[in-house]
């Protein structure tokens, strides 16, 4: 009976626990339906424009990743250096100016201030390299900051140096320093070369040896950019702020002429050892009469070249003081007046009018504009300077002489020669680029002897007679005052 008992206490238990889990999970089952139906009943009830809206902006936001995936895609190589490079250069505060030629040529067509903002037509013409330049002090402090950030993104960096521009003069062994950062992002190269301000007239730019790398790109070594053998020199100009495709970016306010001034910038500078050792044979002057005779000079050459830039007309040390240069880096104390070298091509008829107005005296006119024509001004101080003017032929140049007293003209002949800049006495003038074959031409081979007497009409070896004028030509052709 006990065991009766024990057995249906025991069945009743466990149907009332199979009971319980049964309730259990039909109210787990109703309220299951229940947060459906909730949630259908919003659905129902959610706005249609909402639904549109909301799934209109899934598809957009997918687009626009998409678009922006082909843009990067799509963006030439070129805009993306001059970009992240430009980027890096802002972030530092470093003043870079743009220079590359194609870039600011395709600008002059479309005119500084009237320039397209939407479209790359500008950084993306098709090129292989992008210049810029700086003035190197202002990466004095900044340099190794500068390069670390170019690494970091992505530029492989390459450097090229020489001599310190600015302690040439001093005859030392001077450290060397930076003339150009080569920076290669990708298979674009970005040209930085380095300007040093040699003076308050212009900048030097040192010549680009390019370093042997697998990764440089060849640059096009060519005249009328910065990526020459040689040094340049750079009269200083203006800059503009503008924004090209996007960019600020800095360029020369005057493009045309900038890239006029690059045609013909090479630089020569002066033979400062030559001139040592010229001194340590014959000595130096330093007497008042030749410190004085060196003033006026200076003073003849840089009213003269002021004149001649105004009115637009190029002109060469020539003659002696072409010699005083390159012999001696300085002008001969005993030498009598200052020469000018003028192409005749250059000619203008207001030339005489512009020294007369400046306090000029017109001494003497001789020759013809196209035959032998030389002009000779004395300047207030009482210094002679004569302007010769020389005509081009196939094979060589030459300027001509006419003796007043015999009418007889003479003709000084000249290996064909370019003009390079140079610095002489704090000025920046012009020299013939060849300047030892004009120099020999002139004084022979012996010109490094120093001479106290010289005869203009037999002295040089490049002289020759060449007519006489006609008794009635005298009137134009010599003309004495």
């Amino acid at each position: 009976m006990r065991k009766l008992t024990s057995l249906v206490l025991t069945l009743t238990v466990g149907a009332l626990f199979l009971i319980l889990q049964m309730l259990i999970i039909h109210k787990f089952i109703e309220r299951s339906k229940s947060e459906v139906l909730e949630d259908q009943r919003e659905a129902l009830q959610t706005p249609v424009q909402y639904k549109a809206v909301h799934i209109f902006m899934a598809v957009m936001s997918k687009s626009e990743v998409l678009e922006d995936q082909r843009e990067a895609l799509q963006t030439p190589v070129q805009y993306k250096a001059v970009h992240i490079f430009m980027a890096v250069m802002s972030k530092l505060t470093v003043p870079v100016v743009l220079v590359e030629p194609s870039i600011l040529k395709a600008i002059m067509q479309k005119r500084l201030g009237h320039l397209k903002h939407n479209d790359c037509e500008f950084v993306c013409i098709k090129r292989n390299k992008t210049t810029f330049a700086v003035l190197q002090h202002m990466l004095v402090h900044q340099q190794e900051e500068l390069l670390s950030s170019l690494k970091l993104h992505g530029f492989a960096v390459f450097k090229t140096e020489g001599g310190d521009p600015l302690t040439a003069h001093q005859l030392m062994t001077s450290k060397l320093v930076p003339y150009h950062y080569l920076l290669v992002y990708q298979d674009h190269l970005i040209h930085l070369a380095l300007l040093y301000e040699r003076s308050d007239l212009y900048l030097w730019k040192g010549p680009l040896e390019l370093p042997s790398s697998s990764k440089l790109y060849q640059i096009n070594l060519q005249i009328g950019t910065f990526a020459t053998p040689y040094p340049a020199a750079i009269k200083k100009f203006e800059v503009a702020e503008v924004k090209i495709d996007g960019i600020s970016l800095k360029v020369p306010k005057r493009p045309n002429k900038y890239l006029r001034s690059l045609q013909n910038s090479k630089f020569l500078e002066c033979d400062y050892q030559q001139a040592m050792d010229f001194y340590s044979v014959h000595g130096k002057d330093d007497s008042s009469v030749a410190l004085d005779f060196k003033n006026r000079a200076i003073d003849v050459i840089s009213q003269g070249q002021r004149i001649l830039d105004e009115l637009g007309v190029s002109f060469w040390l020539s003659s002696g003081t072409c010699l005083g240069w390159f012999r001696e880096c300085s002008i001969i104390p005993h030498s009598k007046d200052v020469d000018f070298g003028i192409w005749a091509v250059d000619y203008k008829p207001n030339i005489i009018s512009a020294f007369e107005m400046n306090g000029w005296m017109l001494k003497h006119i001789l020759g013809k504009v196209e035959d032998s024509f030389e002009l000779s001004f004395i300047h207030k101080n009482g210094l002679k300077l004569d302007l010769f003017f020389f005509y081009e032929e196939v094979d060589h140049v030459w300027n001509g002489g006419t003796d007043v007293y015999t009418a007889i003209k003479y003709k000084y002949s000249f290996p064909k020669f370019h003009l390079c800049w140079t610095e002489f006495q704090l000025m920046l003038v012009r020299v013939p680029c060849e300047t030892e074959s004009y120099i020999k031409a002139n004084y022979g081979k012996h010109w490094r002897k120093k001479l106290e007497e010289w005869d203009w009409k037999s002295s040089p070896p490049n002289v020759k007679e060449n007519g006489r004028w006609l008794e009635e030509e005298y009137q134009d052709a010599i003309q004495v005052f």
